[in-house]
């Protein structure tokens, strides 16, 4: 007798995972050359999936998006990921604070050819996505990336909602935060941070929201 399955997400364990990836990914020589050397850093833990940076692009590509916004830089794995899904025309800005984590993404979006194509912004990002707003630039960009210091994302969220058109992208990075949003004990800075604007996009009227247990969780939150 046939029974109704359970609809959760499944469980990948790593041999299914790599399964996944080598059925799935097709990602450049370039950029799994900039995700293994990443890897080998202390920090490397930062960089997303590279499921996570094909599926951003795609979702680029479908909407074909010409101009964008990234949240936090670090060695450049997703900012290459976006700015390959660009039309030769595109261009994304990208905010970081890091310059020596920022030298290595310069070095690869050089290799790509796509340093034309990208903006860095060294600065605090509300400092840069403000002079944005201050500048006329709202209603102007397609999408947004966050992936950034998380006590600040309910701001940077505010922020790239005014700069984003209507039925521009907002694709948010953690919001799954290790499970740690789930467990009421989590009381941390950062959890806090996270399950609030986790809370508050879940009754937003002025997106739709859709939360995707890929990677750490990314929220897609499309401006109405």
């Amino acid at each position: 007798m046939w029974k109704r399955r359970n609809h959760k997400n499944i469980g990948l364990s790593d041999t299914l995972y790599h399964y996944l990836l080598s059925i799935s990914l097709r990602e450049s020589q370039l950029l799994n050359q900039l995700r293994q050397e990443t890897a080998k850093r202390r920090d490397g833990m930062m960089q997303i999936a590279p499921d996570q940076g094909q599926l951003m692009a795609l979702l680029i590509q479908l909407m074909g998006a010409k101009n964008g916004i990234e949240i936090g830089t670090f060695t450049g794995y997703s900012t290459l990921w976006l700015a390959l899904a660009l039309p030769i025309d595109g261009r994304i800005i990208t905010c970081d604070v890091n310059e020596k984590t920022t030298a290595v993404a310069r070095r690869y979006w050089q290799q790509a050819g796509l340093a034309d194509k990208i903006d860095l912004r060294i600065a605090p990002a509300t400092e840069t996505l403000q002079q944005l707003i201050a500048s006329g630039q709202n209603g102007t960009f397609d999408f947004a990336f966050i992936d950034a210091d998380k006590p600040n994302y309910p701001t940077y969220y505010e922020q790239c909602l005014q700069l984003l058109r209507s039925g521009g992208l907002i694709i948010i990075d953690n919001v799954l935060w290790g499970g740690k949003v789930a467990q009421p004990m989590m009381q941390d800075h950062n959890t806090r941070a996270i399950r609030a604007l986790n809370e508050c996009l879940h009754q937003d009227k002025r997106v739709d929201v859709s939360t995707l247990g890929i990677a750490d969780g990314i929220t897609l939150a499309r401006k109405r």
